[in-house]
């Protein structure tokens, strides 16, 4: 009897961190689903998850940054989008041409656009990954509408950077936290090209699969280059299909992938001395693998607000940030005597997060750290700093009410938010009713491939 081989369907995450791990789950729940997962990841990447035995079914091909970036940061912006602008592109057309009807589709995370194209000259079909909650695809989705009335100018920047906007169905933003403004005047605009950039190749998608779930506030979408028109999901007429598809946390716990993928190595004596504590009374600190946290000053700030508090910690920090920890912090924070606080470079944090002993979550508000936080159910103090931070964040403290916002790292601001969040029972009940709903829309999601994509594999 002949074999049938598995229809492919190549993956291809933006760089980084919080963009691997989700569309590694993607890949997982492709292959469960019969297909046959290629993951396509810059060369540094790809040693790193290659051999984290990540699923044997999933294979993993590297791509090069070429001879100007080999190494090229995932934190480097510019350099990455240099890479995947002008070196990745002819690598992926070899790839699709050799491959030739055995490649169904290929995936294609939307800030790594440039894959679109390649797709459509090769003739194979793509569709689009957010790996983001819907509403921060809601607030790129808008930027046409935002020049048109004057919100922002041409090039990206505020008119008026305090002003609110208001858009349908979504918490308020200020003009100053929208996802583009990071760095200076040059890099936001760079930053805000890529953007449009992104929304004008993503016009030919057919789909894009959202990493997020459906709730009262993804009812209807913002119309692609109108007046923010509503549209019901299934017009495909002005733009791509929204498909849910998260929260992809949740639904690797029933996939292949046989551990969460980490660029990192995770330093695990930190659950040994969570076990030292006691239920409900430490504060776990992590504002992401990717974005400088919150600056020099600021992580003094923290470090000493934290030891003000009294309150054990727990901090996730990289070893280039450490420098900026105030003088003689550690040595005062993780005595045998005091055993306050414990720091690490990098830490198992869906393992820690699901520990009782931790209280309080103060976080950046990344889209993957939130849906951790809300499938372990730990309340959250946030701090966004950058990117759809805000908008995630609005959602928390405005929306669900599982967490509060923090506006500073002063003793008395830290403390106090530390102390709304961990008593707050009300905010535990709102928590844990979110989880029920998160958790079991993951498992009725729309990732129903048969419907989505069986004209292509037929």
């Amino acid at each position: 009897m002949k074999m049938i081989e598995k229809p492919k369907v190549i993956f291809i995450p933006y760089p980084a961190q919080g963009h691997v791990t989700p569309m590694l789950h993607l890949a997982s729940a492709f292959l469960s689903r019969g297909f046959s997962p290629v993951v396509l990841t810059p060369e540094p990447i790809h040693r790193r998850i290659s051999s984290a035995n990540l699923g044997r079914e999933i294979d993993f091909i590297p791509l090069s940054n070429g001879p100007d970036c080999p190494d090229a940061s995932p934190g480097d912006f510019f350099s990455v989008e240099n890479a995947m602008e002008n070196v990745m592109p002819s690598q992926l057309e070899g790839i699709l041409l050799r491959a030739g009807a055995r490649v169904g589709c290929v995936v294609v995370d939307l800030l790594a656009s440039w894959a679109i194209r390649v797709a459509g000259r090769c003739g194979v079909p793509a569709a689009g990954f957010w790996p983001a909650m819907l509403a921060s695809y809601r607030v790129i989705n808008a930027i046409p509408e935002l020049v048109r009335t004057g919100v922002i100018s041409r090039s990206g920047r505020p008119r008026q950077p305090e002003s609110q906007i208001f858009l349908p169905e979504q918490p308020v933003l200020t003009a100053g936290e929208l996802p583009w403004l990071i760095g200076t005047p040059e890099a936001q605009k760079g930053r805000f090209e890529f953007w449009e950039r992104t929304l004008e190749r993503s016009k030919t998608l057919r789909w894009i699969l959202v990493n997020s779930f459906k709730s009262e506030y993804d009812h209807h979408l913002i119309g692609q280059n109108t007046s923010y028109k509503r549209r019901n999901e299934e017009d495909k007429e002005n733009g791509p299909r929204i498909i849910h598809v998260g929260p992809l946390n949740k639904i690797h716990a029933d996939t292949t992938l046989t551990k969460n993928p980490s660029f990192w190595e995770e330093d695990r004596t930190c659950l040994d001395w969570l076990k030292q504590q006691k239920p409900n009374s430490v504060i776990y600190v992590s504002f992401g693998s990717w974005v400088s946290p919150i600056g020099e000053s600021k992580i003094k700030s923290l470090a000493l607000a934290l030891e003000s508090s009294g309150k054990p910690f727990l901090w996730a920090l990289k070893p280039a940030w450490q420098e900026s920890l105030p003088k003689g912090f550690m040595k005062r924070v993780t005595t045998r005597v005091k055993n306050q606080g414990k720091i690490v470079n990098w830490a198992p944090q869906r393992e820690i997060l699901k520990n009782d002993i931790v209280g309080c979550y103060l976080t950046h508000c990344g889209w993957n750290s939130t849906m951790e936080a809300v499938e372990c159910s730990r309340k959250m103090l946030c701090y966004p700093v950058a990117g759809d931070q805000f908008v995630n964040c609005g959602y928390i403290v405005d929306v669900w009410r599982v967490g509060d916002r923090v506006l500073g790292f002063g003793e008395k601001e830290v403390e106090e938010g530390v102390t709304r969040v961990m008593e707050d029972d009300e905010m535990g009940e709102r928590l844990k009713k979110l989880r029920e709903k998160v958790m079991g829309m993951a498992s009725e999601s729309d990732f129903s491939f048969g419907d989505v994509f069986v004209e292509y594999f037929d």
